[in-house]
C-alpha cells in the first residue's frame, strides 16, 4: 500500500480545491518544488501531480512547475492533467516522470489509452473520477453518462499500471475516502486501484490497511497533509509496519 501525497497546480501554485471547483481553491505553497522536497524529506515513496490548468485547457500548462519538481526529488512522480496524446506521454516520460495519468481521454478515446500503455508498459495509469457514480472529464466540468466500472473495463488486458479513482463528492472535503465504493470496483478488476478523495486522517490510513481493503493499491493524500490533520511520519510507520508484518 503506497501513501501519494498529492501537489495540485494551478497558476504554478500548490493548491487544493474543494470537490474539484476551481473557483474553491486554497493556495498552500507558492513554490511547488519546494513542497515536493518537504514530503520527499518526510518519507514518501512516491508523488501524485495534477496539472489542473492543463485538466481543463486539454494541454500541458504548468510544465514549469511540473519540471522543477523533477530536478528537486528523485522520488517517483505520476502526473495527470491534460495529457490527451500519444505525444504529450512519450513528452512527459522522456522528461523524467514515472507514471502518466490518463484522465478525459480515456472516456473519449480509449484506444490511445491502449496505444500507450502497451508502448510505454507500466507506465500509463488510468484515472477515473466519479460524480455520483457516473465519471466526470475537462476538469471535471462534465459528466459523461459512463460508470468507472464500464471505463475500466475496456483496459483490463491492456496494461495499464493503475486506476485512480476519485470521488469528486469527497474530494478536498476532509470527509474520510469513499472505500465501499472504491473497494467494489477494486473487486471486478484485475487492473491496481488507487483510492483518492477525501482522505482525513490517520483513520483514514487504518481502514486501507484492514483485510478488506488488501485489493487497493494505494490512497492519495491531499489536504489532510496540507491542514496538518494528518501526521506523516504517524501514517507512515504504520504503512512500514503492516509491509512487515504481511
Amino acid at each position: 500500500m503506497i501513501l501519494f501525497p498529492a501537489i495540485d497546480l494551478k497558476n504554478g501554485q500548490c493548491v487544493r480545491l474543494e470537490q474539484g471547483d476551481m473557483a474553491r481553491a486554497t493556495v498552500f505553497n507558492l513554490d511547488p518544488a519546494a513542497q515536493a522536497r518537504a514530503f520527499a524529506a518526510q518519507g514518501f515513496e512516491y508523488l501524485h501531480v495534477v496539472d489542473l490548468d492543463g485538466a481543463f485547457a486539454g494541454k500541458p500548462i504548468n510544465a514549469m512547475a511540473v519540471e522543477a519538481m523533477l530536478k528537486s526529488v528523485s522520488m517517483p512522480v505520476q502526473l495527470g492533467g491534460g495529457i490527451r496524446d500519444l505525444q504529450t506521454v512519450e513528452a512527459w516520460l522522456a522528461k523524467g516522470i514515472t507514471r502518466v495519468i490518463i484522465g478525459t481521454a480515456a472516456v473519449r478515446q480509449p484506444e490511445l489509452v491502449k496505444r500507450a500503455a502497451k508502448t510505454f508498459p507500466g507506465r500509463v495509469a488510468v484515472g477515473l473520477d466519479a460524480r455520483e457514480g457516473k465519471v466526470a472529464v475537462e476538469g471535471w466540468a462534465e459528466t459523461s453518462h459512463i460508470s468507472a466500472l464500464e471505463i475500466a473495463k475496456q483496459f483490463e488486458d491492456a496494461g495499464v499500471a493503475a486506476i485512480i479513482f476519485t470521488d469528486i463528492a469527497r474530494d478536498g472535503l476532509l470527509k474520510g475516502l469513499n472505500l465501499d465504493a472504491t473497494i467494489e470496483l477494486a473487486e471486478q478488476l484485475s487492473i491496481p486501484v488507487i483510492a483518492s478523495g477525501g482522505f482525513a486522517s490517520i483513520e483514514d490510513v487504518k481502514a486501507l490497511l484492514a483485510p478488506r481493503a488488501n485489493k487497493l493499491a494505494g490512497a492519495i493524500v491531499g489536504r489532510a497533509l496540507y491542514d496538518g490533520r494528518l501526521d506523516p511520519a504517524a501514517a507512515l510507520t504504520l504503512i512500514r509496519n503492516a509491509r512487515a508484518a504481511a
